[in-house]
């Protein structure tokens, strides 16, 4: 008998000071059981550092093939914005270039390696994408946190997270590296 996937909710206030986005969010994350906790944090962070309307994680979650962890959708239905999460490959982040307005890469991992396998890659407008990446400390401090019910607070100021999760208090930079 296959596992299923297990819920993680999450209530959220977010002051993004650097795009002026200030909301609270009710978010319920599917994680798959191949999952692991430190993708499940930088989806929720991608999430929430990309959050405008029309946006929602995907169906599939990391399982998908079709799909980014994350997109933004219009009113028509039409992607508009294309985030993937980890270390994708090429040809997912050129299929997503060439079907939506915006794509992004928010990785956990280290990002010269990430970079390194998309080095030479086909990837339409690569040096339009920009890949975020988050100190692996801050990451892994987090997804020691994680409950199946989360509170949290995350602040962004000047490309530096501050979050509060479940009662600890965390804080990292975001670094944004040039695909091409």
């Amino acid at each position: 008998m296959a596992i299923g996937a297990t819920l993680h909710t999450f209530a959220v206030q977010l002051s993004d000071v650097d795009r002026g986005v200030y909301q609270e969010l009710d978010l319920r994350l599917a994680r798959h059981p191949s999952e692991t906790a430190e993708f499940l944090v930088t989806r929720l962070l991608a999430y929430c550092l990309e959050y405008e309307e029309g946006i929602t994680f995907s169906d599939g979650g990391v399982s998908s093939a079709d799909e980014p962890a994350v997109l933004v959708r219009d009113l028509t239905g039409r992607v508009t914005a294309w985030i993937e999460v980890g270390a994708p490959d090429a040809d997912r982040v050129h299929r997503g270039s060439k079907l939506a307005d915006r794509v992004a890469v928010y990785t956990h991992r280290d990002p010269v390696k990430v970079l390194a396998s998309l080095s030479g890659k086909r990837i339409h407008q690569a040096e339009t994408i920009p890949l975020y990446s988050v100190d692996r400390a801050f990451v892994d401090a987090a997804a020691a946190r994680l409950e199946r019910r989360n509170n949290a607070t995350l602040s962004v100021l000047e490309r530096q997270l501050y979050l509060q999760l479940n009662g600890t208090d965390l804080t990292a930079p975001i670094a944004e590296h040039p695909l091409a």
